[in-house]
């Protein structure tokens, strides 16, 4: 599928009613999985977010209405969780005098896409569900990688800020 240029409500709306119509008869469809692995457009329901290493633009997920040619706010969340779990980790792990070997870490989660529709105001907005997996070939015997993945999930920013949210606040202009 093509992404689609959306360049104003009606075309938003026309795009999504389908998808509202079948969240509203098969609620089951709405949930959606997000999995992490990683131009502002001004005719487009897209953002563009400079990064460290060049710029990513975000947009409707295919669940709402987008083609899902660009970035799922949702995967770029997990991707965040995945890259400050695997640098906590190997600073853990260096900490702790082992050798990783090799390792993969896994962040899926699911949110349910009538919430951020507004289909259903008893739907939560948001990922509901995250787990964080750790493939790890290491030195450490399994008590020793067992100590290491508590402290990553200690010392893990991202993480700990998923788990203990911050106090939010939202303001207009600069």
């Amino acid at each position: 599928i093509m992404h689609k240029e959306i360049t104003n409500a009606e075309e938003l709306r026309a795009v999504q009613a389908p998808l509202k119509q079948l969240y509203r008869d098969k609620p089951e469809a709405a949930l959606v999985p997000a999995r992490a692995e990683g131009i502002l457009e001004t005719n487009d329901i897209a953002c563009m977010v400079r990064s460290w290493h060049g710029e990513v633009t975000a947009g409707l997920h295919k669940a709402g209405g987008g083609s899902g040619e660009l970035a799922c706010s949702a995967d770029m969340l997990l991707e965040a969780m995945v890259a400050c779990a695997g640098v906590t980790l190997r600073a853990v792990a260096t900490a702790m005098g082992v050798t990783i070997r090799s390792g993969k870490i896994v962040a899926e989660g699911v949110w349910d896409a009538r919430g951020t529709l507004a289909i259903d105001r008893a739907t939560p907005v948001g990922l509901t569900e995250i787990a964080l997996k750790f493939d790890i070939d290491c030195d450490a015997d399994a008590a020793k990688l067992e100590r290491m993945i508590q402290s990553t999930e200690r010392y893990c920013v991202i993480l700990q800020t998923l788990k203990t949210p911050p106090k939010l606040s939202v303001s207009i202009g600069g």
